[in-house]
């Protein structure tokens, strides 16, 4: 969606992150293997597989805390990087007209099969999609949804308002960002002390939230009404943003990259025996419960830190895959759980083996996904409300 630039240490050119379109391709489809793996865990979602179990619980509990996060932090580096380029106007005028088109066309006809399958599944209407169609783009209320609605595409919206909000305050904070707060990060440059600053410090914002605003406003993706989800959301967008263009947070975090990795790896570990106890009852041990939750915000951090790191030092190659999934993978992100969700509707019923059904599942959306960008990349007015620019760039 947006360029991403590197760098560098004279603070005046800044080559492209291909690490970080690496990262974001990364993160884009671990979310498309983690909607995946919501049709067959024991959790709330809109088609449920009849052989739901909890085998793939403890994989989706260690990538849900960072898989966002990492999005939403990357999209912090990518907003600095533009809004620099085009100033606060331009740049507002920019998101409007490449998030807008997506959020529109995506409510409309995207979404729609999805909310169609869960209804039907739920025995909630009997009318076929196209009978169903208007009834969703013309209700208020169906089944208890909300219609028309976002579902997955909540990532977008929020990234755009968010972007509409920032947008005056653009040159405000590139003088925080360039000032005070790049004088703060030289803190980081310490041996020791700047790891351990690195670490703790940028969660305690999140610890606050989870304290303080979780237990009132749980997560709903409803624009006004998620105020949690809205500080966690924010906030490392504006990190990511405060660091986008200051090397010395980028060598802090490739210096943190081993104690990062031993962290995520302790906390794996808690959470493998803390899933496999008998008799884990986490209501009842809110001392317990409270140091998993705390322990869950700092392994979100530092997988983020470690990813960035690894990254930095094995994925900063160029070359056609990278260019070619740069741009396939936003619409990747927007097709596939509409995919995910359709096939999972049809094959729910057929009774058929647990890994069969993955197998079908995972390739149905990934084909989609495949075939659905190569249509629309070369039909020009649907390139717009799929996240791409009226015209492909040249491929050199």
């Amino acid at each position: 969606m947006t360029p991403l630039s590197h760098p560098a240490a004279s603070g005046t050119v800044h080559p492209r992150r291909h690490d970080l379109d690496w990262l974001r391709i990364i993160a884009f489809g671990l979310l498309i293997v983690y909607h995946v793996g919501m049709f067959f865990v024991p959790w709330d979602w809109h088609v449920k597989s009849t052989r739901a179990n909890d085998g793939p619980v403890y994989a989706m509990l260690l990538l849900n805390p960072w898989r966002l996060a990492l999005l939403f932090f990357i999209s912090g580096v990518a907003i600095r990087y533009l809004s620099d380029k085009l100033g606060a106007g331009r740049f507002a005028l920019d998101r409007t007209g490449r998030l807008l088109p997506v959020i529109v066309f995506g409510m409309i006809v995207v979404v729609m099969p999805q909310t169609w399958a869960q209804l039907r599944q739920a025995g909630v209407i009997e009318e076929g999609l196209l009978a169903f169609w208007p009834r969703y783009i013309l209700g208020w209320e169906i089944g208890g949804i909300d219609v028309p609605t976002w579902n997955h595409l909540w990532y977008v919206v929020y990234l755009f308002v968010y972007c509409l909000i920032l947008a005056p305050f653009v040159p405000l904070m590139r003088g925080l960002c360039d000032g005070f707060v790049a004088r703060m990060l030289q803190v980081l440059n310490r041996p020791v002390t700047g790891l351990i600053l690195l670490a703790l410090i940028p969660v305690l914002p999140f610890w606050a939230y989870r304290i303080f605003l979780e237990p009132h406003f749980p997560t709903t993706h409803n624009l006004y009404w998620d105020w949690a989800n809205h500080a966690h959301r924010l906030t490392i967008l504006l990190i990511g943003y405060a660091v986008a263009k200051n090397e010395v947070f980028w060598r802090a975090a490739d210096r943190v990259l081993v104690p990062a990795l031993i962290y995520c790896a302790i906390y794996a570990a808690a959470l493998w025996w803390g899933l496999g106890r008998p008799d884990a009852d986490w209501e009842g041990q809110a001392w317990l419960s409270w140091i998993f939750r705390l322990g869950r915000i700092l392994y979100a951090w530092l997988a983020i830190l470690a990813l960035t790191g690894l990254a930095r030092r094995y994925l900063n190659g160029d070359g056609p895959v990278r260019r070619y999934l740069t741009e396939a993978i936003f619409p990747y992100y927007i097709l596939h759980q509409t995919i995910t969700v359709l096939t999972g509707y049809w094959i729910a019923p057929m009774g058929l083996n647990v890994w069969v059904e993955f197998a079908i599942l995972a390739g149905v959306t990934t084909a989609g996904c495949v075939a659905g960008y190569e249509i629309v990349r070369r039909i020009p007015p649907l390139r717009p409300v799929m996240g791409l620019k009226w015209r492909s760039a040249p491929v050199r």
